[in-house]
């Protein structure tokens, strides 16, 4: 019943005052009707509070994964644990760019497709990364640190054309995710995923800033202008490493080329002797805090979870007291795996609970919480439509 009250109230405000207060546009100024609603959706929301997403929810779960869709039709961890899916559904576009069938998670791009229109009626977010295989040495994935990779996809470069075919092939498929009426399903893309770190080709101490921002601009030009994808919303996204609006913006491509600014941590260690996750993420979305304010951007936590959740206040205790001061639009955590399921033999892999799970009772008082929103909330609030 509060879930309710709050939903409702909250969509009679996005349905008054929105409407004059928050009229900005995303950076794609073609957007489709659909994509601007969400975009200027979002930043409204932002004001009371935040999405919950999960990755690959729908596809696996701990001890069970679909081989098909209809092998366990609407299973979902997160609503088997809270009776409602997550609000926000993170799925992976690696293998797409190599014609494989399957993501890098193991789960059919037809299967995908289905999912993703599902969530869609349903009135759920979608967002996806890009896990994409180095263009530079075949055969390695997007872990491998060669220096100067983008140089070699930048125009002029020697993996120029090979790069642009993979984006044709990523084009096809996001165009390729349509609603009811045959309209784009929206989009939050978040290619080059926590660019401020090491460990991407993409990374830090791999290219140079002014690379970075180069293949950005040129990767938003080619997909928006030339293949006509209208349904994008761009996903800067950092790891936990920037802690000034310098060291943030540094590889920023510029407001004309992202509509979210967002960053990736996790809790490592633990939280009842280290607060060191809670004090980092205070840091680091005070400063996605100033730069959204002043750039009218959606502020996001784009990935974070606790391996394993081994700590049975984590939802309440940790993650919603370092969230509740800031004012992102979303969080997600990962995905939920254990060896049966695609994850690391013998070590879970899960960030989510799962029935039975020992944090399992905590996240139903933080389903229960007045500013998180789960898909039941977000079907109420039509993020789709003009308010």
């Amino acid at each position: 019943m509060t879930k309710l009250i709050i939903t409702t109230s909250l969509f009679i405000l996005i349905g008054g005052a929105a409407q004059t207060t928050f009229a900005q546009l995303p950076s794609d100024k073609d957007a489709t009707a659909q994509t601007r609603h969400l975009y200027q959706n979002l930043l409204h929301l932002s004001t009371k509070g935040y999405l919950f997403g999960h990755q690959d929810d729908l596809a696996y779960g701990v001890g069970w994964r679909n081989r098909k869709p209809s092998d366990f039709p609407g299973r979902s961890d997160v609503k088997s644990v809270c009776g409602d899916y997550p609000a926000l559904y993170g799925w992976d576009l690696s293998g797409i760019e190599s014609d494989h069938e399957k993501d890098i998670d193991g789960i059919p791009f037809n299967d995908i497709r289905q999912y993703v229109e599902e969530a869609y009626q349903r009135g759920g977010v979608i967002t996806f990364s890009w896990h994409e295989p180095s263009p530079m040495l075949p055969g390695k994935t997007a872990w491998d640190t060669t220096h100067g990779t983008i140089t070699s996809i930048l125009p002029g470069g020697p993996n120029h054309d090979l790069y642009v075919q993979w984006l044709d092939k990523v084009a096809q498929f996001l165009g390729s995710l349509k609603g009811p009426a045959g309209e784009a399903i929206p989009v939050l893309f978040r290619p080059y995923h926590e660019l401020t770190g090491s460990w991407f080709w993409w990374g830090v101490r791999e290219n140079s800033p002014e690379d970075v921002k180069a293949i950005w601009q040129f990767v938003y030009h080619y997909l928006t202008s030339v293949k006509g994808l209208h349904n994008l919303l761009w996903v800067y996204n950092t790891g936990g490493e920037p802690h000034t609006m310098a060291q943030f913006l540094e590889r920023y491509p510029g407001d004309q080329y992202a509509d979210v600014i967002s960053m990736d941590t996790y809790q490592n260690g633990d939280p009842t002797k280290d607060n060191r996750f809670q004090l980092n993420l205070d840091t680091n979305l005070s400063v996605l805090d100033s730069l959204g304010r002043s750039s009218h951007k959606i502020e996001a936590l784009a990935e974070t979870g606790y391996v394993g959740i081994p700590y049975v206040q984590w939802w309440t205790g940790v993650l919603a007291p370092a969230l509740n001061a800031h004012h992102i639009a979303y969080v997600l955590v990962w995905r939920n795996a254990d060896p049966l399921t695609g994850g690391p033999p013998q070590h879970p892999h899960y960030f989510a609970p799962y029935p039975g799970q020992v944090s399992a009772p905590d996240f139903v008082r933080f389903y229960q919480m007045d500013n998180t929103f789960f898909e039941g909330d977000v079907a109420k609030l039509k993020l789709y439509d003009a308010h």
